[in-house]
């Protein structure tokens, strides 16, 4: 059986998504690892999570599908860009998101957008799923890529530690 990071990337490139801009993340990096030495996606570095929607919205403008990779606490900059371009403009965002503050979180900042994340998602009307087990990662994933575009409206896939194992923290 694929890896959750292999099953993720492979799904992508089923749907043409070929852009992927990103925030560095530990737990994202085995997909960010795949991704990169993968010929068929152009990815990238971002400064900002809010720089990666600008760019991935930009990018749907002129016929290149693409996802913004962030953890949680990068999450927390995204309502105002999302509320007043990608939603009332009908751009098909995809964001993934690997879940901190939540299982054994040490950082305070991380719990607290833990908690608000899912409901500012739904306070914005973006369609939000959250994948933690690996029998349901391909059938979640190609599901919401199909609806976002399909409906020409952003969407978040939220990666649980359940499925990723999580940030290992030091003892």
């Amino acid at each position: 059986m694929s890896a959750w990071f292999e099953i993720i990337r492979d799904t992508l490139k089923r749907h043409e998504v070929r852009l992927v801009a990103y925030v560095p993340d530990n737990v994202l990096t085995p997909l960010i690892r795949a991704i990169t030495e993968d010929d068929y996606f152009t990815s990238f570095v971002t400064t900002r999570e809010e720089e990666a929607v600008g760019i991935v919205a930009g990018a749907w403008m002129g016929g290149t599908r693409g996802i913004v990779l962030m953890q949680t606490s990068g999450f927390a900059t995204l309502p105002n860009v999302l509320a007043s371009l990608a939603v009332p403009f009908q751009v098909p965002v995809l964001m993934l998101v690997s879940e901190r503050g939540t299982l054994g979180e040490f950082n305070l900042g991380q719990a607290l957008v833990a908690r608000t994340m899912r409901p500012v998602l739904d306070s914005i009307a973006v369609e939000h799923h959250t994948i933690s087990r690996l029998d349901e990662c391909e059938f979640i994933v190609d599901r919401s890529v199909r609806q976002a575009v399909a409906t020409q409206q952003p969407a978040c896939l939220i990666l649980s530690p359940l499925l990723t194992g999580g940030k290992v923290f030091a003892q």
